[in-house]
C-alpha cells in the first residue's frame, strides 16, 4: 500500500451534509474511505473511456425454458472467446436462471458482447458491471 498523504479540502456545508447523509448506514470506517472510492470509482470510468485493458462482470437473468436460449448465451461468449475468464450458472428458481459472465479486455468489446448476451430472446435482464484490472488505479 502506497504512503498516505492527509489532504483537506474546502466544501460547502450542506453539500457535506448531504454527503454525510448519503454514506450513512454503509458501513464506511471514515468519511475518508467513502471519498477515497468515490475517486477511485471516477478512475475506473476514466479506464474505460480511455480503452484501457479492464475487466467487468456480465450479469444474466433468463428463463431455462426459452427455446435454445443457453446455445444462444453459449455460442456468443465463444465468439468472445478471448474476453470471457469465466461463467457462473446458478438456478434462481424453476423457471429462471442467473449467469455471470467475468470478462477482461478492452471496454468497446466487453460492451460489444454484453449488447449481443442481452438482446438474445428470452434474457429478461442483464447488466454490465465496469470495474478494473487494478493496474491503474
Amino acid at each position: 500500500m502506497s504512503k498516505l498523504i492527509r489532504c483537506s479540502i474546502s466544501i460547502e456545508e450542506e453539500l457535506l451534509n448531504k454527503f454525510d447523509e448519503n454514506i450513512k448506514g454503509r458501513d464506511y470506517p471514515t468519511r475518508s474511505k467513502a471519498i477515497i472510492d468515490l475517486i477511485r470509482q471516477e478512475l475506473v470510468k476514466k479506464e474505460w473511456k480511455e480503452g484501457r485493458e479492464v475487466a467487468g462482470a456480465i450479469t444474466l437473468v433468463y428463463s431455462h425454458h426459452k427455446r435454445e436460449i443457453v446455445n444462444k448465451l453459449m455460442t456468443v461468449q465463444h465468439d468472445y472467446h478471448g474476453l470471457v475468464i469465466s461463467t457462473q450458472h446458478v438456478h434462481l428458481d424453476h423457471d429462471n436462471c442467473l449467469e455471470i459472465v467475468v470478462v477482461k479486455g478492452k471496454p468497446g468489446q466487453i460492451e460489444k458482447l454484453s449488447n449481443k448476451l442481452k438482446t438474445v430472446k428470452g434474457v429478461r435482464h442483464s447488466s454490465l458491471i465496469m470495474a478494473s484490472t487494478g493496474k491503474g488505479i
